[in-house]
């Protein structure tokens, strides 16, 4: 029997004192998040929750909240309920990145299992929604974690992705009388096993083409370009991961192009945009493209409806002809050894394999 499947009395403790589960080491991946339904209700309480994190809009809440509550959140979820049906795992009634999220912590669960045996618990968690980040570091703590690695799903660092999910991580731990140690999992855009497991799901959906695109497009999800001003990394990460890719692959400078998506209001984000860039290309006659986007761990409404849908339309619009989107890492046998390698060197002097 697992001998932290049963409360126990620490050594040496007295009578009296309460039983604890304790020892076992926690691994948390932790994903963006997704509304519970499509609904107008279910997509408010999500859209809600996400646009009124300050990492995420960090204008004043006196001057963001009216404008929030009382116009945006009165239309948004609409269209953006229409978005989410339009990709909507209707099997198990939820969204494909719950669904993908799942299936990577049950197979990065089985690889750690064989490498570490009962010490180590996976779960995940979502910055936004459910399963909540509250709720999954006190169930692990409840399992006897007294120690977590917490990875944030996201390869570039940017504070509007891994900075509120660490956030997030220690208000929980801000609220418990009996803190978890944690270590959180740095940003991996450069790592090695990333860069082979891109180019491999390139090779591999070339592999299927009758015709090789004209350019592979990488397309990251957009920030501020004030971010980058303010110091945040993220868009070099990005410029460093597409270089990488195209050294991988061993191709010429013009086979690839970075873009930016997801502009939102009315500040100048990082350019060029994915969505104007695509037009650029077909009426320069690049007229089959292949688009993919290394930002997203999982394929998600952002992938899934904008680029496979809006971004398509706005090539195919312009004149081009063949639009070819690679899927995400998600579940794959390369993203899950990639996830297990970073977490052997996290878990080092924590646990060691068995």
């Amino acid at each position: 029997m697992n001998m932290y499947s049963e409360p126990t009395r620490p050594t040496h403790a007295p009578a009296d004192h309460p039983k604890v589960r304790f020892g076992k080491v926690g691994v948390i991946i932790s994903n963006l998040g997704t509304p519970d339904a499509t609904d107008y209700w279910s997509m408010r309480r999500y859209l809600n929750e996400f646009l009124s994190d300050r990492r995420v809009i960090d204008y004043s809440p006196w001057l963001w909240q009216p404008l929030l509550q009382l116009i945006i959140l009165s239309k948004r979820p609409k269209s953006s309920g229409a978005a989410y049906r339009g990709i909507w795992n209707n099997e198990l009634d939820e969204s494909p990145l719950l669904t993908t999220t799942r299936a990577q912590a049950e197979k990065l669960a089985a690889e750690i299992k064989a490498a570490y045996g009962d010490r180590v618990e996976v779960d995940f968690c979502m910055r936004y929604g459910n399963p909540s980040t509250d709720s999954v570091i006190r169930g692990l703590k409840d399992k006897g974690c007294d120690r977590i690695v917490f990875f944030p799903l996201y390869p570039q660092y940017s504070a509007p992705t891994t900075a509120t999910a660490n956030d997030h991580a220690f208000r929980t731990l801000m609220k418990m009388n009996w803190q978890p140690a944690i270590r959180t999992v740095p940003a991996y855009y450069d790592h090695p096993l990333y860069i082979d497991a891109l180019a491999k799901s390139v090779e591999a959906a070339y592999a299927k083409l009758d015709k090789e695109p004209d350019i592979l497009v990488t397309s990251f999800h957009g920030v501020p370009v004030r971010y980058l001003k303010e110091g945040d990394p993220y868009h070099c990460q990005c410029q460093k991961t597409t270089r990488l890719l195209k050294e991988r692959l061993g191709w010429a400078d013009d086979k690839i192009k970075i873009t930016f998506q997801s502009k939102f209001g009315p500040e100048e984000w990082l350019q060029p945009y994915t969505v104007e860039e695509v037009a650029r290309l077909a009426q320069a006659d690049k007229k089959s493209i292949a688009v993919i986007a290394p930002a997203f761990s999982s394929d998600c409404v952002e992938t899934l409806e904008e680029i496979n849908e809006e971004i398509k339309e706005s090539f195919e619009h312009a004149g081009g002809q063949d639009f070819t989107y690679i899927p995400c890492l998600n579940d794959g046998d390369d993203h899950i050894r990639m996830m297990a390698a970073i977490l052997r060197g996290e878990l080092s002097g924590w646990v060691e394999p068995v």
